[in-house]
């Protein structure tokens, strides 16, 4: 067909690395102050995030938090114009990462 094109391939984010022995002090840590039932284990996806950055030079763990209502009313994905967010969500999530901080820097003592 006599066609011709040209690739430019970009370097873009790195890989995310959660370190094993992180991820599961943070897990325990997390349903210490949210219950058991509220941390689940999610599969594996490929999305990139500028967190994997920092995972590159330090041990750390990347954790997701829901911010649906109770209802499930809120549905939206993530970066899209229709995303509205359980405000109740953001105080969970201060909590959960104030605790886990606290938790791992009580057992450096």
């Amino acid at each position: 067909m006599g066609g011709s094109c040209e690739v430019d391939i970009q370097v873009g984010y790195p890989y995310l690395v959660n370190d094993e022995a992180i991820t599961l002090k943070a897990s325990q840590f997390a349903a210490e102050i949210l219950g058991k039932e509220q941390v689940v284990k999610l599969d594996l996806r490929m999305t990139a995030e500028d967190f994997a950055y920092y995972s590159q030079k330090f041990p750390a763990t990347f954790y997701r938090l829901g911010t649906t209502d109770k209802a499930g009313n809120l549905k939206s994905p993530l970066h899209s114009p229709t995303f509205n967010v359980d405000e109740d969500a953001l105080k969970t999530g201060m909590k959960t990462m104030a605790w886990i901080a606290l938790s791992f820097l009580g057992e450096n003592r």
